[in-house]
């Protein structure tokens, strides 16, 4: 990103971690400028809903340091490097608890703007089962049938319909005629 702009912090807008696993909160950035430890800046939030006020947690200045917040204990495990423009990091033993908004704050001077995403983390309880997927394509392959079927009656009506449009039409071809020879043919019979 041009200089005037400030940097650009990219993020995944929703991650899943099943509960009691590890999960990596990737935050990546990208500046004009290398990275300094004396000027550079991180800040990791939490958020637990959209209009609650957010946590500190994790801080880099000059250092990384863990703000020991009694929701994560020691569980919270700086992964990134700053230098590589990641500022991600671990979250070990997932709880339901942890469900919510992280926010990534990223200041690399002299970027003069500091940058910033968020991830929405959603906490499993049981790995969606496998079967989901089967289940997804037999609904899937039903409507679809369903749908074919439809479209297959559909087409069967308008078939029909067209075929006794055609039927009619040749009826009244004939009845035409028919009243044509009889219509021509009274005459000549009238005056015999």
């Amino acid at each position: 990103a041009p200089a005037g702009l400030g940097m650009e912090v990219m993020a995944p807008h929703t991650i899943n971690a099943l509960n009691g696993t590890s999960v990596k909160l990737s935050c990546l950035f990208n500046s004009c400028y290398k990275v300094e430890n004396k000027q550079f800046s991180l800040n990791w939030t939490y958020q637990e809903c959209k209009n609650c006020s957010e946590e500190l947690f994790l801080q880099f200045r000059t250092k990384i340091m863990n703000k020991q917040l009694d929701r994560f204990g020691n569980r919270v495990e700086f992964t990134g490097n700053p230098s590589k423009y990641d500022v991600s990091f671990t979250l070990n033993n997932v709880q339901l608890e942890d469900e919510g908004t992280y926010n990534c704050y990223v200041l690399n001077p002299p970027d003069r703007q500091r940058g910033h995403a968020s991830i929405s983390l959603k906490v499993l309880t049981k790995e969606p089962p496998k079967r989901d997927s089967t289940v997804a394509v037999i609904v899937g392959a039903s409507v679809g049938g369903f749908l074919a079927v439809v479209i297959l009656v559909l087409m069967v009506v308008k078939c029909v319909r067209r075929k006794k449009q055609q039927r009619l039409n040749t009826d009244d071809q004939k009845t035409e005629e028919e009243g044509k020879t009889d219509g021509e043919g009274n005459p000549e019979e009238g005056t015999k």
